[in-house]
């Protein structure tokens, strides 16, 4: 007989890149806006960044693998409610706690509202949006306002996801980051049957060019907007 495996494969490749990419890519956006203007051709790659691994992660919760799919892991009040009573001596589920759904589900919408409102904002002076042209200058100021006020709400869930990974460890022993790197989780947590197989990496990446792709036209197809536009 086989010896039974040690830990068994739950998240994807996509999946933990897109996770850790977008990390990356909000704390970019953050430092090449906080660092000057001079460096606000940056921060807008930085935010279509943002903007294409949301989409992703978006479409990769309808055609991505077993426990990357919203239909897998989202769940109703009820579930949240019954999981934060079974805290901190519940077992772990394979993939997302219904908690922890709660909070990437929310975290993808805010992010997707924050990368779209940078589309169209201006900062008054030189620098706009791509998409700046396709409205008012008022609108423009708004979405302007959202896209700065939003960042703060989203560090703060960002710090209560870390918060929380941290109590997980600390109080229920279930270490939630290290397979987010490796995409796999103690066998004893995940039965055989939840256990996925192939990551699929060629579909994700034909997905991530076909959104990039599409980003880029819009894009290009954009009125252009000259710094005489904000004086």
């Amino acid at each position: 007989m086989s010896e039974s495996p040690l830990t068994r494969r739950v998240w994807d490749l996509p999946v933990r890149i897109t996770h850790w990419a977008l990390v990356l890519a909000f704390a970019g956006a953050y430092l090449s806006h906080a660092a000057g203007v001079q460096y606000f051709a940056l921060h807008r790659w930085f935010g279509y960044a943002v903007l294409v691994l949301v989409a992703f992660r978006l479409a990769w919760g309808f055609v991505g693998t077993r426990h990357a799919r919203f239909a897998n892991f989202v769940r109703g009040p009820r579930a949240v409610l019954q999981y934060l009573r079974a805290l901190p001596g519940g077992a772990a589920p394979a993939g997302h706690n219904p908690l922890g759904a709660v909070m990437a589900v929310a975290l993808l919408a805010a992010l997707a509202v924050q990368a779209l409102t940078g589309l169209f904002a201006n900062d008054e002076i030189f620098n706009a949006g791509p998409l700046y042209g396709y409205v008012s200058d008022e609108r423009s100021l708004a979405l302007t306002s959202l896209h700065r006020q939003l960042f703060y709400w989203i560090a703060a869930a960002a710090g209560l996801h870390v918060l929380a990974v941290i109590a997980h460890r600390v109080f229920g022993k279930h270490d939630l980051v290290t397979p987010m790197f490796t995409g796999r989780k103690p066998a004893a947590q995940v039965s055989a049957a939840q256990e996925i197989g192939r990551s699929r990496p060629w579909l994700a990446l034909l997905l991530v060019a076909t959104l990039a792709a599409t980003l880029a036209y819009v894009i290009a197809q954009a009125p252009q907007v000259t710094t005489g536009s904000f004086e």
